[in-house]
């Protein structure tokens, strides 16, 4: 019998509501209004279209017909080729390449930082990520001040990606100091997008009120 997952004509993002990983999978979603069947997996039992889906069982989890695909960064990627109004991701190669640097090295500076600090809790371990993110984060003040976006005109993938982590520095427990006015003032401009509130679960809406 064919899965109930793959019977849906409309696509389907299994999604953790509180999970950096999915969040940026849903502001793709949201800037490009595209239609989606949102199914919030909480818990530690997962459904079990998703443990037949994903041999890794792992979020978010996208379905699209008879696509499965599992890991966040080719989910977005997908979107964005699959529905390329608005683009999320330049047209020339050369510019494309930095646009995929700069999300691998957010994911292994910032997100695998994000991933110890959720898992470990109040522990040494998360302690010192906390410490490594922060002082990332104000490294990078000059980027946030160079462009509207970031290291762009334009919103795309990299905001996506950067905007999960920042609207989780309180529930991080991390505090930047107030004479960072470009990230404050980028934070601003990035929350404040019809878009990125649509993404947010109500988990995440309570994590800045």
């Amino acid at each position: 019998m064919a899965l109930v997952a793959n019977r849906r004509s409309v696509m389907t993002l299994f999604s953790k509501s509180v999970c950096v990983h999915s969040h940026r999978a849903r502001i793709v979603l949201a800037e490009k209004g595209i239609n989606v069947d949102l199914i919030d997996v909480e818990g530690p039992e997962l459904p079990e279209d998703l443990l037949d889906l994903n041999p890794y069982h792992s979020l978010p989890t996208l379905v699209d017909r008879d696509l499965v695909l599992y890991d966040s960064r080719v989910i977005m990627e997908y979107l964005d080729e699959r529905f390329p109004h608005p683009p999320l991701m330049p047209v020339d190669p050369v510019s494309r390449a930095q646009f995929r640097l700069a999300l691998f090295r957010i994911e292994k500076d910032w997100y695998e930082l994000a991933d110890k600090i959720e898992s470990s809790g109040d522990t040494k371990s998360a302690n010192q990520a906390r410490k490594q993110l922060k002082e990332s984060l104000l490294s990078s003040g000059e980027i946030f001040a160079t462009k509207p976006f970031f290291i762009s005109d334009d919103f795309s993938l990299v905001d996506c990606t950067v905007a999960p982590i920042l609207w989780r520095l309180q529930n991080f427990g991390i505090e930047l100091p107030g004479n960072v006015k470009p990230i404050q003032q980028y934070m601003d401009r990035i929350f404040s997008r019809p878009s990125f509130q649509a993404s947010l679960s109500e988990l995440e809406q309570e994590m800045r009120m």
